[in-house]
């Protein structure tokens, strides 16, 4: 088997059908298989890939597990060279899970690859390349200053390095993920991207944008209007720094929490200030 593709879907069947649909042309000519893992979606969902779509390996959860073990699961029952972990609000374009592999076979130091992602407006998705975030680019980031986080120094239209591959669409190669391990599961949602491509760098591999298309319909699987949101995100960004730079020292680490827990506070008061409509 090429490719394994797993799909986490939580109440979003419209989109969901969208993506399976882009998916299936996008893997004519490519050894394929193609998980769905349901977080106890209640909206029809699961019935709609059963009788729709018989090809999709279908795992209904009891309960939603969150992002990170969903994938696991599938991850872990995939046979693939390649796990591609996509979002059921995207739309992959027909030649991009091909022209993936082909830079992937041709660079075998490549552990993972991100792509060209558009918004539904048609302009360019800044996430689509990442730097880490360090306390440095972090701080920066919360200031508004996003060039570097956002790695603009880099060509839209050529291949490059990169250190973040987002979780919307993160192709990787099964042998870097057997060395570095499979998501981290403390992440619920969010963060757990950005943990992976950090370990696959320390793991000596290397993180590509490449640019091929797909259309990222932004949050339609989150609602980032309520408090649960905000609380699950910041939680990721406490849990990342806490991983990855709790060596540092008090003078730099203190800073950064203050700043994840002061965004946190703006963003829970822009939300009750439009509930309330003030």
């Amino acid at each position: 088997m090429k490719l394994s593709i797993v799909i986490v879907n939580y109440n979003v069947r419209t989109y969901l059908e969208q993506c399976l649909q882009s998916v299936a042309k996008a893997l004519e000519g490519i050894e394929g298989e193609v998980f769905v893992v349901d977080n106890h979606s209640d909206d029809d969902s699961v019935e709609t890939v059963k009788t729709q779509y018989p090809w999709v390996r279908l795992i209904e959860n009891s309960e939603n597990i969150g992002f990170a073990r969903a994938n696991n699961i599938a991850i872990r029952q995939s046979t693939g060279d390649y796990v591609l972990l996509l979002n059921p609000d995207t739309v992959v374009g027909e030649q991009t899970l091909r022209e993936v592999l082909r830079f992937m076979e041709a660079h075998p130091k490549a552990g993972g690859a991100g792509v060209m992602m558009h918004n539904a407006d048609g302009s360019l998705a800044p996430e689509s390349r990442r730097a880490l975030p360090t306390p440095w680019v972090s701080c920066l980031k919360m200031l508004g200053l996003t060039k570097r986080y956002y790695m603009s120094h880099l060509s839209w239209d050529k291949p490059g390095r990169i250190d973040v591959i987002s979780g919307a669409f993160c192709f990787l190669r099964k042998k870097a993920l057997d060395e570095i391990g499979l998501l981290d599961e403390d992440f619920f949602m969010y963060g757990e991207d950005i943990d992976l491509s950090y370990r696959l760098l320390k793991g000596g591999w290397e993180n590509w944008y490449l640019p091929y298309p797909i259309v990222h319909y932004k949050g339609k699987s989150t609602q980032k209007s309520d408090y649960r949101y905000v609380h699950i995100f910041y939680k990721a960004m406490l849990i990342f720094f806490r991983k990855h730079y709790s060596h540092l020292s008090i003078f730099y680490a203190v800073p950064v929490k203050m700043a994840i827990y002061f965004r946190a506070a703006i963003a829970l008061t822009d939300i009750i200030r439009k509930k309330l409509h003030l």
